[in-house]
């Protein structure tokens, strides 16, 4: 596995391994490997724009699970969106082909559909003509690569496509989006039409071990994800959850655009993020939206969704939590 580490990485590790099977996780460094250690897992040392690590990492695999991604929606250093997403994504596909894996499943995002003609769109729908960031660029051209890889020399490979993935400790976007909302941080709402599909970390995790297990499904896509919002009722749903006054105004979309370009412009120049994550990448995502249809996992992986309610309580408390912690300490 490639980005065990991470968000969704740790309680996939956890669930592969509680369901008897043994992982390998390849890891950048020794700073996280007590972690995954303790689970049982078994480390090595290497990175997905090294193929050659890569490729020893691999060694006596049956199966491989490509976690690894840069996602964020601003870095310093735009090209290591495609390093890392393009060319490490099939560093790892041209691996597991050398290494004669019998399954690889890749997991990307929602994301690469931009914004498509039909929405919810499903699994077959067509994608839209443009992507809206950085990240969702270099996730589609990685993608491309696989697919290619599995026309071409027949890698055995399943995609899974989360939409917004939520749980307790999420550190991205989402999860700073929460906190911000709870300490009073957002100043208006900001494209509250915008629609998007959620789903719980743990569903995530499930859906790869059943992927992985479900046989004969190379080629096979699966949108991850089954409850959808706007952004408008989302910030609602949370505010009532965390007791937080929901935000008095709105900003129209317009002035959004113009205040994401002048936090990017500075961000570019001072090397620091954009304050309250106002990049333009961000905001244009944002403006985009991403409601999908996320069925087909259920039909076919039989994956039950954790309610949308459950989970934000989770990631609310999480946050709670900290925030007190902070305070206390």
């Amino acid at each position: 596995m490639t980005g065990g580490t991470g968000f969704v990485g740790k309680p996939t590790v956890g669930g592969l391994i509680e369901a008897g099977h043994e992982v390998r996780c390849l890891l950048r460094g020794a700073g996280r490997a007590g972690e995954l250690e303790q689970l049982g897992c078994e480390t090595i040392y290497g990175d997905v724009t090294d193929k050659a690590s890569v490729l020893e990492g691999m060694a006596g695999c049956e199966w491989v699970v490509n976690l690894a991604n840069l996602y964020s929606f601003w870095e310093p250093d735009k090209g290591l969106y495609r390093k890392v997403n393009a060319e490490g994504t099939r560093n790892v596909m041209e691996a597991a082909l050398e290494a004669s894996v019998s399954k690889v499943l890749h997991v990307s995002s929602y994301v690469v559909w931009g914004k498509p003609s039909r929405r919810p769109f499903e699994e077959e729908t067509p994608f839209g003509p443009e992507r809206f960031s950085e990240y969702a660029r270099s996730k589609y051209e990685g993608d491309e690569a696989v697919w290619e890889l599995y026309r071409q020399r027949g890698l055995p490979v399943v995609f899974l496509y989360p939409g917004i993935v939520l749980g307790a400790g999420d550190p991205k976007a989402s999860g700073r989006y929460i906190e911000d909302l709870i300490e009073g941080r957002i100043p208006g709402m900001v494209f509250e039409d915008s629609a998007f599909t959620y789903v719980h970390v743990n569903d995530v995790a499930e859906a790869i071990a059943r992927s992985l297990q479900k046989e004969g499904n190379a080629g096979e896509k699966y949108l991850i994800g089954n409850q959808t919002f706007t952004q408008g009722e989302y910030t609602r749903i949370v505010c009532e959850t965390s007791g937080t006054p929901p935000p008095k105004r709105s900003i129209p979309g317009a002035a959004v655009m113009a205040m994401a370009w002048v936090l990017t412009k500075v961000a570019d120049l001072s090397g620091r993020p954009p304050r309250l994550g106002m990049s333009t990448d961000q905001m244009r995502n944002l403006r985009a939206g991403g409601a999908f249809d996320g069925g087909k996992a259920e039909r076919e992986l039989g994956l039950t969704y954790t309610p949308i309610g459950v989970v934000i309580e989770e990631e609310v408390a999480s946050h709670k939590g900290k925030s007190e912690y902070g305070r206390i300490s």
